[in-house]
C-alpha cells in the first residue's frame, strides 16, 4: 500500500470567545432533522455546548468516534475554580451516557461536517457561530491508503444490528436516508 494525500477537516474552538447562545446546537439540529429544517430538538445536534453560567463559562464540544467501552479515565478538571469531570469535554458516544445519541433509536452520532453541503462550503455551526468561537480549518496529511473492504461494512452493521435490533437499524437508515 501506498501514500496518499487525505483532506482533514476539523474545528478548532476558541472557549474564550463562546457566549453559551447555543446557535450551533440549534442549527445542527435543525440541519440533520427530516425533513431539513423541519424541526429544531438539541438533543439531535452533533454539537453541544457545556456550560456554567454563574460563572460565564461556555465550552462547545462536537460528537466524535462511537467507542463500544467506556473509557478509564475519570479525571477531574478545574476551571476558574469549577469542577467539571473528564466525560464533560469528552467527544465519544459510549456506554455510559446519553450525550451525542439519536434520542429516538438510540445510535449513536457523530460530526459530519455538514458533508452533503456544497463544496467550499463550512458546517453549519461555524457559519452559525457570531462570535466567530467554532473555527473551521482543513488541512492535507499523508496517510497510508485503506483498503475498505465489504467484510469491515459488515462487521459494523452486525456490530449495530447486536446492539440496537435489525428493525431500529432499518428505522434509523430509512429516517437518516431522506433528503
Amino acid at each position: 500500500m501506498g501514500k496518499v494525500k487525505k483532506t482533514v477537516k476539523g474545528i478548532t474552538i476558541d472557549a474564550d470567545k463562546c457566549n453559551g447562545c447555543r446557535a450551533c446546537e440549534l442549527i445542527c439540529s435543525s440541519f440533520h432533522a427530516s425533513p431539513r429544517y423541519g424541526s429544531s430538538n438539541p438533543a439531535r445536534s452533533r454539537i453541544r455546548v457545556v456550560r456554567e453560567p454563574l460563572r460565564d463559562i461556555y465550552l462547545p464540544v462536537y460528537a466524535g468516534e462511537y467507542t463500544q467501552a467506556e473509557c478509564t479515565g475519570r479525571d477531574k478538571y478545574i476551571i476558574d475554580g469549577k469542577e467539571y469531570a473528564e466525560c464533560d469535554f469528552c467527544r465519544a458516544s459510549c456506554p455510559s451516557r446519553d450525550l451525542f445519541k439519536e434520542p429516538d433509536s438510540g445510535l449513536p452520532l457523530k460530526c459530519d461536517m455538514c458533508e452533503d453541503q456544497p463544496p467550499l462550503a463550512k458546517p453549519m455551526c461555524v457559519e452559525w457561530c457570531l462570535n466567530e468561537a467554532l473555527i473551521y480549518e482543513e488541512r492535507e496529511e499523508e496517510v497510508e491508503e485503506a483498503d475498505a473492504s465489504p467484510g469491515d461494512v459488515e462487521i459494523g452493521v452486525e456490530s449495530l444490528i447486536d446492539k440496537y435490533g435489525l428493525q431500529q437499524v432499518l428505522d434509523t437508515i430509512a429516517r437518516v436516508s431522506k433528503p
